[in-house]
């Protein structure tokens, strides 16, 4: 626990006061006597506040990982995130190295009343994981994972991605079903749900989670599990980071070859209208162990297609089977469907969904693709911009068969997580593409029934939209969300705002 603050502002009075200090001070490097000065920062309800410097100085003591403010080598590094729309600036950033960290971070930033982000993997779309003035928790140098292989159970830190639990995991044969884009976060991604290429298989990255362990807003490390804590381990799966920041996660393994059947069909934008027909019939009848996007896009030679990417969690030769009728959507211009390391599909999109691009996402759950919303939705794409990804990412299977109260997320009944995704380079074209992103989702919003917490921009949503979000679950979140934050310290998230009396 810091030292009373009036103390500390006494110890830099009398220091200062001193010739020999002055001295001392007149002979640092600039870096050093910046952070010698109060800093000016934001509180946690947005009002403008000074730190101490000594009590900057006596955190930087307590963190093995380090404290970053503007002026120190390595600041605009650590403060950059995947969805380079965001360029915000902390006042200062705890770049923890352990649980002890978190603990230190939060008790700073409760003592101040201090706006607090975290940054796991920093794949955030909306990018609540860097905040404008505050602090930001950074999770990026917590990178250990542990696999028993004998157990099947694999032990994460929240800095990992998830190409490198697959490549951990994928030695030994095993695989938790997590995402689609190696270098996405697994913190960020498991509390929101986890979506992924074996998840019809396997369920959601949440659903194969087994423990956590927390440093919940009043410094407590707690552990979560179905035995311990079990309203908290109810509450990760699908609630968010609304809770504390999770330093460690157990995820239950499964056996899955190295080697599976999957890669991408392409057909050209003629043929889109009868493609996605064929497909959400297709998509209607398939088994678990089938995986099936529809992709709207832009070739880099600027020409418009719909691509079918796939994955089958299975036999090989029983997937050319299953994947048999995708051929027949029309005439292909691009067949690559091939056996193909896992980890290697996993890397499929890493190249058009590169760090520090330029993302605005609208995204929702659908239940059914009909005709004419198909139909229109191809006819808009046609005259959009090529910055503009229309996915409808595959959902159902194993996902579905989840009580949507079992754990908190709530949309299991949902069949395909629809996308607009507008993605570029030049800050200049932000405002047209978010327009153009915005009218392709205008397209698919009548037909969508609430939405993915990572996949949005959640700036764009008001309180109640979040909260109807929740559905059935959401009083039961209240509940737990006061009983390890209530005052809301963890609010830059899709927020479970505390119960009132």
């Amino acid at each position: 626990m810091a030292a009373p603050i009036g103390s500390y502002a006494m110890r830099r009075r009398t220091f200062l006061g001193s010739g020999a200090a002055a001295l001392s001070l007149a002979s640092l490097p600039l870096r050093r006597l910046w952070a010698a000065q109060d800093l000016p920062a934001v509180s946690r309800t947005g009002g403008a506040i000074t730190l101490p410097a000594s009590d900057l100085a006596s955190l930087r003591a307590q963190l093995r990982g380090g404290l970053l403010l503007a002026s120190d080598a390595g600041y605009d590094a650590a403060r950059r995130i995947w969805n380079g729309a965001f360029d915000r600036k902390p006042a200062l950033i705890a770049h923890c190295a352990g649980a002890a960290d978190v603990r230190a971070a939060i008790e700073f930033a409760r003592a101040h009343d201090l706006l607090v982000s975290v940054r796991g993997g920093g794949h955030s779309i909306s990018g609540q994981s860097v905040c404008e003035g505050g602090l930001m928790i950074s999770l990026a140098g917590m990178r250990g994972i542990r696999i028993d292989p004998e157990a099947r159970v694999a032990r994460v830190e929240p800095g990992v991605l998830l190409g490198e639990f697959d490549r951990e995991a994928q030695a030994f044969g095993l695989v938790t079903p997590a995402g689609t884009v190696s270098h996405t976060g697994v913190a960020g991604l498991t509390l929101g749900g986890g979506f992924g290429r074996l998840a019809r298989r396997y369920g959601l990255a949440c659903d194969n989670l087994l423990s956590a362990d927390l440093v919940a807003a009043d410094g407590r490390l707690v552990r979560a599990s179905a035995t311990e804590n079990a309203d908290l381990f109810w509450a990760l799966r699908g609630g968010g980071g609304n809770f504390g920041v999770v330093t460690s996660f157990e995820f239950r393994l499964h056996r899955s070859p190295p080697v599976l059947l999957g890669g991408p069909v392409i057909f050209p934008l003629a043929q889109a209208r009868d493609v996605l027909r064929a497909y959400s019939d297709f998509a209607g009848d398939a088994t678990d162990d089938m995986y099936a996007d529809a992709a709207l896009t832009t070739l880099p030679d600027g020409q418009k297609v719909i691509v079918i990417d796939t994955c089958y969690a299975g036999a090989i030769d029983a997937g050319e089977k299953a994947f048999a009728p995708i051929r027949k959507f029309g005439k292909p211009m691009v067949d690559a469907i091939a056996p193909t390391p896992y980890v290697t599909l996993q890397t499929s999109s890493d190249k058009v969904l590169a760090v520090g691009r330029h993302y605005y996402l609208k995204a929702g759950f659908l239940r059914t693709i009909d005709a004419p919303f198909g139909d229109s939705l191809v006819e808009e794409f046609a005259s959009l911009p090529p910055a503009v990804i229309v996915i409808f990412a595959d959902a159902g299977g194993a996902i579905s068969r989840v009580d949507p109260t079992a754990t908190a997320f709530w949309h299991r009944p949902a069949r395909w997580n629809i996308v607009t995704a507008t993605v570029w380079d030049n800050p200049a074209d932000t405002e047209s593409n978010m327009a153009a992103g915005r009218r392709a989702y205008a397209i698919a919003e009548p037909h969508v029934k609430g939405f993915y917490v990572n996949d949005v921009n959640l700036a764009e949503q008001s309180q109640a939209k979040i909260d109807s979000n929740y559905g059935g679950n959401l009083a039961r979140l209240a509940k737990v969300k006061t009983k390890y934050d209530p005052a809301n310290l963890f609010h830059l998230n899709a927020n479970v705002m505390p119960a009132r009396a």
